[in-house]
């Protein structure tokens, strides 16, 4: 999931790899202030550059601090960016300064705002797979998400987000509070036929 699906070609994907591999010091440096811009367009374009640098590379990860600061933001916007970017720099983790961090991100799965709390779904899926040691809160506290105070018409998507992680961490971490949840959203009439297979697939490649 984008950050914003609407700009997702601002940049080619391949220039947009070719930018993040030329980035100097300087420009990172330049690229997390701008993350805190009124633009919306440089802003998300610094967003990423940031990202795809931090796929390969651990110069993204000295900001950690940075990134974790902005999941108190009074903006729904930068809240987002705050934890999908600790989420891209987890990898680079080694001493696991998630673990001092992981409660702030979790409270963003209540946040105000529908997206941030999606996309902040997605971003726990990422930091999961990096931090295993994890699994056992991070799925409880995806149990713990009330869909019925999630408008009527983003359930289905929202409980997707939530059935794609816990697929993800029942390769590794299964219990009997997984197999439930799962077994209790394929028959909670939420899911429609095409959501279902798309889950039994999921579940089919565990």
């Amino acid at each position: 999931m984008s950050l914003k699906g609407n700009e997702r070609n601002i940049m080619a994907q391949g220039d947009l790899v070719e930018a993040a591999r030329a980035l100097t010091k300087e420009d990172l440096e330049e690229l997390v202030g701008c993350l805190s811009s009124k633009d919306d367009k440089a802003r998300y374009q610094a967003f990423l550059l940031l990202q795809s640098r931090s796929l390969y590379s651990p110069d993204v990860y000295p900001y950690w601090s940075t990134f974790q600061s902005k999941l108190q933001s009074s903006n729904s916007y930068q809240r987002s960016l705050g934890v999908m970017l600790l989420a891209e720099n987890v990898k680079w983790d080694v001493g696991n300064q998630i673990d001092s961090t992981i409660d702030e991100c979790l409270l963003l799965l209540n946040d105000e705002k529908l997206i941030t709390r999606r996309q902040c779904i997605e971003a726990l899926g990422k930091i999961a797979l990096e931090k295993p040691h994890l699994d056992g809160r991070i799925a409880s506290a995806l149990f713990a998400l009330n869909l019925t105070a999630v408008k009527e018409t983003m359930r289905k998507s929202m409980l997707l987000d939530i059935l794609k992680v816990l697929c993800s961490i029942r390769k590794r971490y299964k219990t009997s509070e997984i197999e439930s949840f799962i077994t209790n959203a394929l028959a909670s009439g939420i899911l429609d036929t095409k959501a279902k297979k798309q889950v039994e697939n999921l579940i089919q490649g565990t």
